[in-house]
């Protein structure tokens, strides 16, 4: 509190966003660094200051990939969100609805306060002259251009008002490089299919908490990164094609994701 100027409330917002970030996590001592925090962000880290877009996808990964706590709005309206456009006022209902299952006593607010927040974490807030709206900046994921308003509507909760209505970004994206989603592909299967030896094209592109879903990207992109997935994981994934089977094979070399995650930004350092 001292050192950031933060106030309680904020203290507990940021360990919260921390912790669903897998950057800080709770200890016996309090709370530590994780091993990716450490790698990310300690001394010496990879990407101390989150100068690079790809680390900014990295976190949009653990945020999105959570199978123990998920985060209720990006767990659904990232996997099971099935509209071709996503307007506030039908995820606010859906949202409601699969909240319920779990908690009957869930409030409207405070689903409408996590809807906001996580809309606001991909469209930025600042006006067209770089005038910060409502004292809010921006959050830095604003820079994957994920989510994208493509107009707006009248409310139908609010007569007379209109609301906005936006698009996932679903295309090729370069700066998720082949190294990055090896690195997510690997997490992926060691949280969700940990006793699998394969996986099938379609679980990687369209299963839930996948690389595909979590990064809207195309099949057809999906199967390209694959095809070349054995060097991207120094052999530890290779990519079995036939006519009746597409699928990604463990191979018995030891899969490390320290590694794998290292690797995404020792390719770049190579490249200079």
């Amino acid at each position: 509190m001292v050192e950031l100027g933060l106030g309680k409330n904020m203290v507990r917002s940021t360990r919260f966003w921390g912790q669903a970030a897998w950057v800080i996590a709770a200890s016996r001592s309090g709370i530590s660094l994780t091993e990716f925090g450490n790698l990310l962000l300690g001394k010496g880290g990879l990407d101390p200051f989150l100068e690079d877009i790809r680390t900014l996808w990295l976190i949009h990964w653990h945020l999105s990939a959570d199978v123990i706590n998920p985060l209720l709005a990006w767990d659904y309206l990232l996997n099971r969100w099935q509209e071709p456009e996503l307007v506030p006022s039908s995820a606010l209902k859906v949202l409601y609805k699969e909240a319920s299952r779990y908690d009957a006593g869930v409030s409207v607010v405070t689903l409408h306060q996590h809807l906001d927040v996580f809309l606001h974490s991909y469209i930025p807030t600042r006006g067209k002259k770089g005038r910060v709206q409502e004292d809010n900046l921006d959050c830095p994921l604003v820079e994957l251009e994920l989510l994208q308003k493509v107009g707006d509507r009248e409310s139908p909760s609010n007569e007379g008002e209109r609301e906005a209505v936006y698009v996932f970004r679903r295309e090729e994206k370069p700066e998720i490089t082949q190294e990055l989603f090896s690195y997510c592909l690997s997490d992926y299967w060691l949280k969700r299919y940990p006793m699998e030896r394969t996986l099938a094209l379609r679980d990687i592109a369209h299963g839930h908490g996948s690389p595909g879903q979590v990064f809207k990207l195309p099949e057809e992109d999906v199967r390209a990164r694959l095809e070349i997935i054995d060097a991207a994981t120094l052999g530890c994934f290779v990519y079995v094609e036939s006519a009746q089977l597409q699928q990604v094979r463990k191979t018995e070399k030891r899969i490390d994701w320290k590694s794998l995650l290292k690797h995404i930004y020792v390719e770049e350092a190579s490249h200079v």
